[in-house]
C-alpha cells in the first residue's frame, strides 16, 4: 500500500512541479529512471530514459532557465509554456503512476494536466503579474529562480521520499497563503 500511495503522491508532486518548470522534472526523472532503481518507466514513457531526450531536456531546461530571468522575456515564455507546462504534468502523471500502479492512462493524464495547468495558470496570472509590478520587473529573477528552486525540489522529493513531498507541499502553500495575506494587510488603504 505504501508504494501506491508514494506512487500517487509522487505522480501529483510531479505534475505540480511541471506547472512551475516543464523541463526540471522531465529531466530529473529521466535521469533517475536511467541511473537508479528508484524509477521503472514503462512503455511508452521509457522514450524519457534516451540520450536524446535527456539532452533535448536539458537544452531546454537551459533555455527555459535563462528566459524566464528576463522582465518582458518570460511573459513570452509563460505564454509559450501554457501549452507545455500541463503536458509535461500530464506525461509525468501518467509516467510515474503507472510505475506504481495501474490507473488508468486516460485518468493519470487528465489529473496531471489539471494539476499542472493550475500551478501553472496561479504563477502566470496570479503571482508573476503582481511581482512585475510591484518590483518593475526587478523581481523577475528572483522569483523564477526560487520558482526553479522549488520544482527541483519538489521534483526530487516526489521521487525518493514522496510523503516528505507532501508536507513540503503544505508548507509551501502555507507560505504562499501567508505571504499574499501579509501583502493584503500591508497595502495603503484609500479613504
Amino acid at each position: 500500500m505504501d508504494g501506491v500511495i508514494g506512487g500517487v503522491l509522487g505522480a501529483f508532486g510531479l505534475a505540480a512541479s511541471a506547472g512551475l518548470n516543464a523541463y526540471i522534472p522531465l529531466l530529473i526523472v529521466a535521469l533517475t529512471a536511467k541511473f537508479t532503481n528508484l524509477i521503472t518507466l514503462a512503455q511508452p514513457y521509457d522514450a524519457l530514459t534516451s540520450w536524446w531526450t535527456i539532452g533535448v531536456l536539458a537544452l531546454l531546461s537551459a533555455i527555459e532557465f535563462f528566459a524566464d530571468k528576463v522582465p518582458a522575456v518570460d511573459l513570452v515564455n509563460d505564454a509559450i509554456q501554457t501549452f507545455v507546462r500541463p503536458t509535461a504534468g500530464a506525461i509525468l502523471f501518467a509516467a510515474s503512476a503507472k510505475a506504481i500502479t495501474d490507473v488508468n492512462p486516460v485518468l493519470s493524464l487528465i489529473m496531471g494536466l489539471l494539476v499542472a495547468g493550475t500551478v501553472h495558470g496561479v504563477k502566470s496570472v496570479a503571482v508573476r503579474p503582481v511581482v512585475a509590478a510591484s518590483t518593475a520587473g526587478a523581481g523577475t529573477p528572483v522569483v523564477s529562480f526560487v520558482e526553479d528552486l522549488v520544482a527541483a525540489t519538489v521534483s526530487l522529493l516526489s521521487v525518493v521520499l514522496p510523503i516528505l513531498m507532501l508536507i513540503v507541499l503544505v508548507l509551501i502553500i502555507w507560505f504562499f497563503a501567508w505571504w499574499v495575506d501579509r501583502r493584503k494587510g500591508s497595502s495603503p488603504r484609500t479613504v
